[in-house]
């Protein structure tokens, strides 16, 4: 009998879960590195210190290899909401994670810059900038990867004809580019789905 109890709990727990209307875990956002860290079976050999948070729009806006224009473009979207996005990660070797940052538009979130900082002495040094709009940078694998959007004459903002995507690596206290890949986006005309192909 209490077999049959505790699975009828465990499933009306799991229909509760399931019939919030969200979307699971993405509702409540990233999970946070300790609690990562806690549900990991062992722990790595080389364990990364992460920082809890750094200010990235600080960071930005005292870098002086970050543009005028990127750092006209960094204000508040809405209220203290800043158009930025933060990645930790390791990239450089270093003892502590990198960070990237990506700073983007408030209207259409179009990157206008890609950074990256390493830790050196207590303090976040730029090791990487990308600032030709649109771009975005992320960690994958540990290497670098930078996708920057190509316009066609006449394309708008929100439907650019392909993209360039550039995958960096740390080699010899700087970022190389070690692969490059071209995508051309197809034209679809109207709003009409496309069809799906036959299998």
């Amino acid at each position: 009998m209490s077999t049959a109890l505790a699975v009828f709990t465990a499933l009306a727990l799991l229909v509760s879960a399931c019939g919030a209307g969200g979307t699971g875990a993405r509702d409540e956002g990233p999970a946070h590195a300790d609690s990562v860290a806690g549900a990991a079976a062992t722990p790595s050999a080389a364990p990364s210190k992460t920082p809890d948070t750094v200010n990235a729009v600080k960071l930005v806006k005292d870098d002086p290899e970050v543009s005028p224009e990127v750092k006209h473009e960094l204000k508040p979207c809405v209220a203290d909401e800043y158009p930025v996005d933060v990645s930790y990660g390791k990239l450089t070797g270093g003892s502590a994670d990198d960070v990237v940052v990506n700073v983007l538009t408030c209207g259409d979130a179009v990157g206008v810059g890609s950074y990256v900082y390493r830790e050196q002495d207590g303090s976040y040094k730029n090791v990487f900038k990308a600032e030709e709009p649109p771009v975005y940078a992320e960690i994958d694998r540990g290497d670098l990867v930078v996708t920057k959007q190509v316009y066609d004459k006449g394309d708008p903002v929100s439907s650019p004809s392909g993209e360039n995507v550039i995958t960096y690596r740390w080699t010899s206290g700087r970022f190389a580019e070690k692969y490059r890949t071209h995508n051309d986006y197809g034209k679809v005309v109207g709003d009409s789905a496309s069809p799906v192909p036959a299998s």
